[in-house]
């Protein structure tokens, strides 16, 4: 097999070790392979760095290992021509072989040989804002957590305000809970504390309200209105704090929200997850592909079988399918129309993913010209026939 690379290194990343294989060929084209291993701190990773530059290395490739590789591959970017994460299922070793010297070894030869690509890792900025958007996604769904728990002890309770109330944590529920909280238990009182347009239905809410609600129960619900306050004010502060640092992004943030189904927060996490520079996608098959709402394939014997979608992003992916269900429901757009016509044939969820594809191609094509988004209509398959 030709070789691409001459100077080439390994790298098996670990928690606590990383070692390294140097691969370089000789002016006589033999090949010296040199291996050591180092620890990740700081100081580990300087003397990393020192040894593959003594060594005359110009490509460096390693496993992305959970979140391992970081502070690795963040201490030697931008020391050498090429720094490459790569996908562990692509470089699986010969069995029977099995050590770490050997997984170094292997990693360097087949980067050498071409046998591998790099993943894409995005820019510092990009990084530093998808750790914050992530983040702030999983205060949300703790936040949803906590509400559905509040829900589960009112039912203990035999209180059936979700049997009246669309919510269980609206501005009239919390009223109603925290006077519980405080010892009022007549329903009547509780019922004319409805706001709004739930006040239509006070001789309901008299009726859910006739339970059994204890000091216990008391007890759970102040702690978990607290920890939902303390969720709030959290999401609140990275919320601030996206917005600060999507700044000099906020053309491509404009370009996705024109998009039928993006909402702010949802664009938030787009550029996050695959940045603003679409020239390391060189389609929009390979965004789709990351993003792992393309299509797999599997052909043996001349014969296609289905094989789902390939394995991407689950960040991108869940950001994509809230905003594909979301333009599903908005009336006569476009999106709505192939949902459909896919939905009845497919399925809801297969219809999601169809959806999904054709948001994330819209945007690498907006993204790549600097236009905004002009929806074609629910209309648009008719007039193609």
């Amino acid at each position: 097999m030709k070789q691409i690379r001459d100077k080439v290194a390994g790298l098996d990343v670990h928690r606590d070790t990383v070692v390294a294989c140097a691969r370089v060929v000789q002016p006589n084209r033999s090949v010296k392979v040199t291996k050591q291993s180092f620890s990740t701190t700081a100081k580990g990773l300087g003397e990393l760095a020192t040894w593959l530059g003594d060594a005359g290395v110009g490509t460096v490739a390693m496993e992305a290992t959970g979140v391992y590789w970081k502070p690795v591959y963040y201490s030697l970017e931008g020391l050498f021509g090429e720094l490459w994460l790569c996908n562990a299922q692509h470089v699986k070793n010969v069995p029977g072989r099995k050590t770490d010297l050997t997984d170094a070894e292997w990693l360097a030869d087949v980067a050498a040989h071409g046998m591998v690509r790099p993943s894409f890792v995005p820019p510092t900025e990009i990084r530093e804002l998808r750790e914050l958007t992530r983040y702030r996604k999983t205060q949300v769904d703790a936040k949803v957590k906590e509400i559905q728990r509040l829900e589960k002890v009112l039912q203990d309770a035999g209180l059936k305000l979700t049997s009246v109330a669309s919510s269980v944590w609206s501005v009239s529920s919390r009223l109603m809970i925290e006077a519980m909280i405080d010892g009022e238990r007549d329903p009547k009182v509780l019922a004319q504390m409805a706001k709004s347009r739930l006040r239509v239905k006070i001789p309901q809410l008299e009726e859910a309200f006739s339970g059994n609600f204890g000091a216990h129960h008391a007890t759970v619900c102040r702690q978990v209105i607290e920890h939902i306050d303390f969720l709030d004010g959290s999401i609140a502060t990275l919320t601030t704090e996206i917005t600060t640092r999507l700044c000099p992004f906020e053309s491509a943030v404009a370009i996705l929200c024109s998009i039928t189904g993006i909402s702010r927060s949802t664009a938030e996490v787009l550029v996050a997850e695959m940045g603003v520079d679409m020239t390391q996608f060189p389609t929009a098959g390979h965004l789709c592909a990351e993003a792992g709402v393309a299509p797999a394939s599997h052909e043996s014997a001349g014969k296609r079988r289905p094989a789902g979608t390939r394995h991407g992003s689950t960040w991108l992916q869940r950001a994509l399918f809230e905003a594909a269900r979301a333009a599903a429901r908005t009336k006569g757009s476009y999106f709505a129309a192939q949902y459909s016509r896919i939905a009845r044939r497919r399925g809801p969820n297969k219809a999601a993913v169809a959806v999904a594809h054709s948001m994330l191609d819209v945007a690498w094509h907006l993204l790549t010209d600097g236009s905004f988004s002009a929806d074609p209509g629910s209309k648009y398959f008719e007039r193609q026939h």
